[in-house]
């Protein structure tokens, strides 16, 4: 396994499939003890808990809701208890429920909005808090290219992503004195379940509107994670980095129209 100047543990909500697994699995290999929280897929996540071990690493998971603020918060405690102190937490937990707005459901709102931006909030606003105290830590929230370009039947999703980035780039300048870094990567287009349920007309239209042509690997995402929780990023705060094979560089374009 990597070693860093300073390891300490780490947790990533939702981190039982796609982006988060792929971020778990990677933290875990540069020395830290990895918190995997997941709401309801138990298996996914001691499947990766299991990888993590079998590699000669320590990891546990963390059953909760992140829609529920209090659970939010609660779960950076939960972790620290058991693993001791954070010194990365990744709010990558996120939903979607897709309708245009003039036919969305309050309930689809509110759900959206709960676990993207609100339990996000809470989560984020508990372990600056804590690692504050210490001097140093980085917490790294996982947005979308949609909360910057917008989609069609996505404005809770959106709205949500959006308020996401501009948190952190908010926290970034609080925590700065504390020596607490924070930053937000923006996917554009992978294969996870945000997308599983595009038709596959759907999502050749979408990967024709990026300019490598190609969805992106999930670990290009978790690479840039433990970049940014690691030594050599110390003095990177408050961005928000696209990895998006160039989709939101051409837009304006006409790429791919």
């Amino acid at each position: 396994m990597e070693k860093t100047g300073r390891i300490g543990s780490a947790l990533v909500t939702g981190g039982s499939r796609g982006i988060g697994r792929a971020i778990a699995l990677r933290l875990a290999r540069t020395g830290r003890a990895v918190a995997i929280n997941y709401r309801d897929s138990a298996d996914l996540a001691d499947d990766v808990a299991s990888i993590i071990r079998a590699a000669g690493g320590t990891a546990l998971t963390l059953q909760a809701d992140v829609s529920d603020p209090e659970s939010a918060s609660a779960l950076v405690c939960r972790a620290e208890e058991a693993l001791g102190p954070l010194d990365v937490v990744v709010s990558n937990a996120g939903i979607t429920r897709d309708r245009l707005l003039i036919q969305m459901s309050e309930a689809d709102w509110s759900a959206t909005w709960m676990t993207d931006l609100v339990g996000a909030r809470a989560l984020c606003r508990r372990a600056l808090s804590a690692m504050s105290a210490r001097g140093h830590g980085s917490i790294i929230a996982v947005s979308s290219v949609v909360g910057t370009t917008g989609n069609p039947g996505q404005a809770n999703y959106a709205a949500a992503k959006a308020g996401l980035q501009g948190l952190s780039r908010q926290l970034a300048v609080e925590a700065a004195p504390s020596g607490v870094t924070v930053n937000c990567v923006v996917p554009g287009f992978f294969p996870t379940d945000a997308v599983a349920h595009l038709t596959p007309e759907q999502r050749d239209a979408w990967i024709g509107r990026v300019p490598m042509g190609r969805e992106g690997p999930v670990d290009d995402i978790a690479e840039l994670v433990a970049f940014l929780s690691g030594d050599g990023a110390r003095y990177i705060t408050g961005q928000c980095i696209a990895v998006d094979g160039g989709y939101q560089a051409s837009l304006g374009f006409g790429f791919g129209s």
